[in-house]
């Protein structure tokens, strides 16, 4: 049964397609909020008759009334027993298909749920209710055939191709024991330890076999100072204060107490960088061929870099130069989509549930709001942009997005299609894929 706040259920049943074949009155009124409309709606006492006498012979078939057999409960009985139910469906059968029709009328795309007020039916008078809800703003785009992107220079230096070809033999680094010695600078441990946090309900830390750098840049100074001087075989326990702003979220600002049993002390080897190291690679027949491959990505890595950054200050471009209202419903929608994806990222770290549910929502969101509006603001210019320049998205497009999809997710292209058909995620993708598009279309234009 709908009632007059349920905007849920009328949200769902507006998006049917149920015809519309009666006519309705209707006025328009606006708030401050210039994407916020609000219309009075009146349903025609006859067609309200009409349908209240439709969904009666519906209660008189389906109806059970103790002492009357069903299909032959009186109408009078049915009415005064089902007053309120019937009531009910007579609203959630007219005030979607009048509402649309109204909107229709007055070339209106909501683009929010309508909250449904002042609602009145009574016996014999017209159906009249009032709805708010959002629509787009009229949206003029201008000067975008003007904006030029910056050409920054991608050319790849000596220096840094030394520097991946130095990572790859970091990678590939071996270790041999050292016997009888202290551990000094540059010297690895061998270690297993335990730490205890001093904060009450911290989680324990175990690890079993890690090689700890003395000196090195990674390693976390405390680290270094307690187990430089120490031997195989060695114990050694000390405090560790981590940073707020340390690089794990788990750790930041936690002091931790490490007991550090050291195993061995070790020395890395470096494979020389020659002919047999790049064949150990894969394809590379010399280290010049490893050189040139390096470069090149090197080269792949700073175009789209750049390419992304250019992109992006003709967005920032745009949204400066084009002003207009935003629905807020529309930046509500990303706000959320923006928490989820934050939210997800953090239980990938090991964030805990229980310290999720700890975190201040209102505060997040009001801190995510800035971006999120930039969002909406950017891909409502980008969908005129693409309307102006009839740029559109093939079939094949989509279903190349689809394989890619059913790769990432394991799954058949088919089973990848079903769903997100159902999801009514499609249109969402093909909407995506238009607006890269358009902004592609601008890069090309502007570099």
């Amino acid at each position: 049964m709908l009632r007059p706040h349920d905007t849920n259920i009328l949200a769902r049943l507006l998006e049917g397609n149920n015809p519309l074949t009666e006519s309705a009155s209707t006025s328009a009124a606006e708030s401050k909020n210039a994407c916020l409309r609000e219309i009075s709606v009146e349903v025609p006492a006859d067609v309200v008759a009409r349908e209240t006498e439709s969904i009666l012979q519906k209660y008189q078939k389906l109806a059970r009334l103790p002492g009357f057999r069903q299909g032959k409960i009186p109408v009078t009985v049915l009415r005064q027993r089902f007053a309120e139910e019937i009531r009910s469906d007579v609203v959630e059968q007219l005030v979607p298909r009048f509402f649309r029709q109204a909107v229709e009328k007055q070339d209106l795309i909501p683009v929010s749920q309508p909250q449904v007020t002042d609602l009145h039916l009574h016996e014999g008078d017209p159906l009249r209710f009032k709805a708010k809800f959002e629509v787009l703003p009229p949206i003029e785009i201008t000067g975008y055939k003007e904006l030029r992107a910056e050409k920054p220079d991608i050319s790849v230096a000596d220096s840094e191709v030394e520097t991946e070809l130095n990572a790859l033999r970091e990678e590939r680094a071996t270790y041999t024991e050292i016997q009888g010695s202290a551990l000094s600078d540059g010297d690895f441990a061998e270690a297993s330890f335990t730490g205890t946090p001093k904060e009450e309900g911290g989680k324990p830390i175990n690890v079993d076999d890690i090689l700890v750098e003395i000196g090195g840049a990674n390693t976390v100074r405390d680290f270094s100072d307690n187990l430089r001087g120490a031997s195989a075989g060695d114990e050694r326990t000390f405090d560790v204060t981590y940073p707020a702003d340390f690089n794990d979220s788990r750790l930041a600002g936690k002091t931790v107490v490490y007991n550090v049993k050291i195993k061995a002390i070790k020395q890395k080897n470096l494979p020389e960088l020659n002919d047999e190291f790049a064949k150990s690679l894969g394809e590379f027949a010399s280290v010049e061929v490893l050189r040139q491959r390096v470069r090149e990505g090197l080269e792949r890595s700073k175009k789209h870099r750049a390419e992304h950054e250019a992109k992006e200050k003709l967005i920032e471009e745009l949204v400066k130069r084009n002003e207009f209202p935003v629905p807020e419903a529309l930046v509500d929608r990303q706000v959320d989509l923006r928490l989820e994806r934050g939210l997800r990222a953090l239980a990938a770290q090991g964030l805990r549930a229980e310290d999720m549910k700890k975190m201040d929502v209102e505060r997040l969101r009001a801190g995510q709001r800035d971006a999120a509006l930039k969002e909406v603001k950017s891909s409502l210019i980008l969908e005129k942009i693409a309307d102006a320049e009839k740029l559109e998205v093939s079939d094949e497009e989509i279903d190349k997005e689809i394989a890619e999809l059913a790769a990432q997710m394991k799954q058949t292209p088919e089973a990848i299609r079903a769903r997100l058909t159902r999801d009514g995620a499609l249109d969402r993708i093909r909407g995506r894929i238009r607006n890269e598009k358009a902004l592609e279309f601008l890069y090309s234009r502007s570099a």
